[in-house]
């Protein structure tokens, strides 16, 4: 009889993940729609050399109360919520450069010429933990344009997995005037790239995907546009996906719910032990 006692799953960690999206600039795409994704630093102990969407965990200063004055969007919006698109504002700053945000009693996003000497001043920073979001917007008098961040998926890691996240994903209209790139230190290349585009590289041995990236991209495919994939995420209820695993006739397989909008439900697992990763 084995006594060891059963190990509990470790918590998942509250992250945010962003999908910047823009028009197609490419005459040959074969989507209307690109989205901006980084390869993860092959040194990176999470999802290492993947194409990933931007993002990371949140941080306490994320959820300062004294942020809210600073938000763009309904007052309506929960503590948790509103914490999660300000994470995620931060992190697509620190990530790819762009920032989410206009000057404090402007209705226009900062454009690339006033982008600069911000990003000079407080990108290495932010990335260094140096300073935090409230610091940035209070000594920019900025106001955060949470209101551009349209939930789109929230998926937790396995149970199985040792290191866990608790994500929301949001989509977000790129601004047109600011330019987006990796910011070389956790991300080593990026790239404006249509979802199935995305899918078919990396069926094709060309690009490395995780399991919840792969899901996100061929939902987000589906809605053809810009526009399109926005307006499907605001009128789609975000059901919760936790991954689970079930063997059967040998082999195991890795099931996602039904009712949040994906296909394709069931996944065979390698034969040799691993499993699909299913961070962003």
């Amino acid at each position: 009889m084995n006594d060891t006692p059963k190990k509990e799953p470790a918590p998942p960690r509250p992250a945010t993940t962003v999908l910047l999206l823009r028009p197609s600039k490419r005459s040959d795409a074969s989507s209307l729609l690109e989205v901006f994704m980084v390869v993860r630093h092959h040194q990176i102990d999470s999802f290492s050399g993947a194409l990933v969407f931007p993002g990371g965990k949140l941080e306490d200063a994320d959820g300062n109360a004294k942020l809210r004055a600073r938000c763009g969007g309904p007052a309506s919006l929960s503590d948790s919520e509103l914490t999660f698109r300000i994470a995620g504002v931060r992190e697509a700053f620190e990530e790819c450069g762009v920032l989410l945000a206009r000057k404090r009693g402007h209705k226009a996003l900062i454009g690339a010429a006033d982008l600069k000497p911000i990003e000079d001043r407080w990108r290495a920073k932010l990335t260094r933990d140096d300073a935090s979001i409230l610091d940035l917007v209070e000594a920019e008098d900025l106001e955060l344009a949470t209101e551009l961040m349209t939930p789109f998926a929230h998926w937790i890691t396995p149970t199985f997995v040792p290191k866990r996240f608790d994500t929301w994903f949001f989509l977000a209209d790129a601004p047109e005037d600011q330019v987006a790139l990796h910011d070389g230190s956790e991300s080593t290349d990026s790239v404006w790239i249509g979802a199935q585009e995305a899918i078919d590289e990396a069926k094709a041995g060309k690009r490395t995907l995780v399991h919840a990236t792969q899901k996100n991209l061929e939902l987000l495919a589906e809605g053809g546009t810009v526009a399109g994939a926005l307006a499907q995420a605001a009128s789609r209820k975000v059901v919760t996906v936790q991954p689970w695993v079930e063997a059967r006739d040998g082999k195991r397989f890795l099931h996602i719910p039904e009712g949040a909008g994906y296909r394709n439900l069931i996944r065979e697992m390698p034969a040799a032990g691993g499993v699909p990763q299913t961070g962003r």
